[in-house]
């Protein structure tokens, strides 16, 4: 058994157990309900017509997405996301080009109200530039792994995803805020505030770098009331005074270093400079110095 048929085969079998939330992706009415009430309550933009979006980029609400070598970007209109969920594609993309050995394709992503297809839900995020969609695979055991993924994702309550049939695609919405700690947690980039006496949801937002509405996703919040000796989980990433933190590398068989600097959002020069390496060739089995958060 190789490398990919091993790994896919421990998708499916991830995705065996899953089963019992297979339904979330037939979608439901709360699930479109969650994503409008989570764009209208963080105050997003919803872009009207054609011109609306070009505002939203220009005010920095949204961003190109262009296609890599681990996705492509086919046929979209209006190719751009919140920057969230353009990080939320490049990390799902390379997850999956590195288990599957294929692309995955986005064919939407942000569309003007205006230029929504008729079967459209009325409370659809896409103008709002908080969803995109899927190709769904053809390889069975890739689209058990792209599902098992999604799936895994919703129930830690970062995305809502479904599985449309007409045409075929994954509708997915990220939800910004609550994906923003995701990521902090899993690699790390966060700490802990103890309320003190005078703070407010707002002053600790602008002393920690993180906005109100981080705070709340990440403390289960539903508005600005906090106590003294209150804990609160703020984003690392957000506080001026952190810095980046090292972590030791093992070359795998085929990788480069594009690659590994891909896989820890930093740049090839900077891995040649932490490292002492003259060219681009590695070995199996080196060990490289990565600094974290530094890009």
């Amino acid at each position: 058994m190789n490398k990919l048929t091993a790994t896919l085969a421990a998708s499916a079998l991830l995705m065996t157990t899953l089963s019992a939330q297979a339904q979330t992706l037939s979608g439901s009415r709360t699930a479109m309900q969650q994503q409008y009430g989570h764009a209208v309550s963080n105050q997003y933009s919803f872009a009207q017509t054609a011109g609306d979006v070009t505002r939203m980029v220009n005010n920095g609400e949204l961003v190109r997405v262009r296609s890599n070598r681990d996705f492509i970007v086919h046929n979209v209109s209006f190719p751009y996301l919140r920057p969230q969920l353009h990080t939320f594609v490049q990390r799902l993309a390379s997850q999956y080009h590195n288990a599957c050995g294929e692309q995955l394709v986005v064919t939407s992503m942000t569309r003007p109200i205006d230029r929504q297809p008729n079967n459209a839900h009325n409370q659809s995020v896409h103008p709002a530039g908080m969803a995109f969609d899927l190709r769904v695979p053809r390889n069975s055991r890739c689209r058990h792994w792209l599902e098992s993924t999604l799936l895994t994702l919703e129930g830690r309550e970062v995305l809502n995803v479904i599985r449309e049939r007409r045409p075929p695609h994954y509708h997915v919405a990220v939800f910004p805020e609550p994906y923003e700690f995701y990521l902090a947690t899993i690699t790390g980039q966060q700490r802990e505030y103890v309320v003190q006496a005078g703070d407010t949801l707002s002053g600790i937002a602008a002393r920690t770098g993180a906005s109100v509405a981080q705070l709340r996703a990440g403390n289960s919040l539903r508005g600005d009331l906090i106590r003294v000796g209150q804990r609160l989980q703020v984003p690392a990433a957000n506080v001026a005074s952190s810095a980046p933190r090292a972590v030791e590398h093992e070359v795998r068989p085929g990788e480069t270093l594009w690659r590994i600097a891909r896989r820890y959002e930093t740049s090839v020069d900077a891995l040649k400079s932490e490292n002492g390496l003259a060219d681009d060739l590695l070995r199996v089995g080196q060990l490289l110095r990565v600094l974290v958060g530094e890009s």
